[in-house]
């Protein structure tokens, strides 16, 4: 089984920074795309940037500009570097990683338990 743990969400104030952590952890061969999405409520989950292993992202056009994603292929971890935020960027942010497993082998797609972020305005 493939583990996947946020961390870093929070309360702050309208135009300020957080960062987000996910680490995936477990009998991993190889990560493909680690990503974040967001989910508001009364909202679908939506997609927030997604990264690919040779390093390539993915952004919504609502964090352009604003949201920074990386991530450190040793450790299985992404970041969310989320600056300039808005009230409108609240919600419970989702990481999501997916590659192969094994033994034995397989591939997969796992999702954390999802962190708060919320604005203030």
């Amino acid at each position: 089984q493939v583990q996947v743990v946020e961390s870093g969400g929070g309360l702050v104030q309208f135009g300020g920074s957080l960062r987000l952590s996910c680490a995936a952890s477990g009998n991993i061969v190889s990560i493909n795309a680690m990503g974040w999405y967001r989910q508001a409520p009364g909202n679908q989950r939506e997609l927030v940037a997604t990264i690919a292993s040779g390093g390539s992202t993915r952004y919504a056009d609502s964090v352009k500009g604003r949201f920074t994603i990386s991530r450190d292929n040793a450790k299985n971890t992404v970041y969310l570097q989320m600056n300039s935020l808005k009230p409108e960027d609240t919600a419970v942010y989702y990481c999501n990683a997916a590659g192969f497993r094994g033994p034995p082998y397989t591939s997969f797609i796992s999702w954390g338990q999802g962190t708060q972020v919320t604005v203030s305005s």
